[in-house]
């Protein structure tokens, strides 16, 4: 356990594990970094290019929601150990910015940590 940070896995360790279980989405060249992790939080940058975009130059939807929930999967990650099967069983988002092309960055924290269930949040 990482005993500043309060995580049993380090960024290194995390980086390791989703190149190796995502590598659509982490590793060399792929848009999905993770930038920290701590005692129940998380935070994961994208780094939103032309693939991730709508028409009229903002990032999409989906590329949000994806970003949202690789957060609160890394922030679960850094408390629980690497399981590959923990699964998102609900997601709700609002969208308040029109977001442009770039580095975004999701800061997720836990809210509540169960035997079988995580509350989260991401800002």
């Amino acid at each position: 356990m990482d005993a500043a940070r309060g995580a049993v896995m380090s960024v290194k360790e995390l980086e390791a594990f989703l190149t190796r279980e995502f590598p659509q989405a982490f590793g060399p060249g792929k848009p999905h970094h993770v930038e920290s992790v701590g005692r129940n939080v998380a935070t994961v940058r994208l780094d939103a290019d032309e693939s991730h975009l709508r028409p009229g130059g903002t990032v999409s939807g989906p590329a949000m929601m994806a970003l949202a929930d690789v957060a609160i999967y890394v922030a679960l990650l850094g408390q629980i150990g690497p399981v590959g099967l923990a699964v998102t069983t609900s997601l709700s988002i609002n969208f308040l910015r029109k977001p442009a092309p770039g580095p975004m960055f999701a800061d997720a924290k836990l809210i509540k940590l169960g035997k079988r269930l995580a509350v989260g949040e991401v800002g």
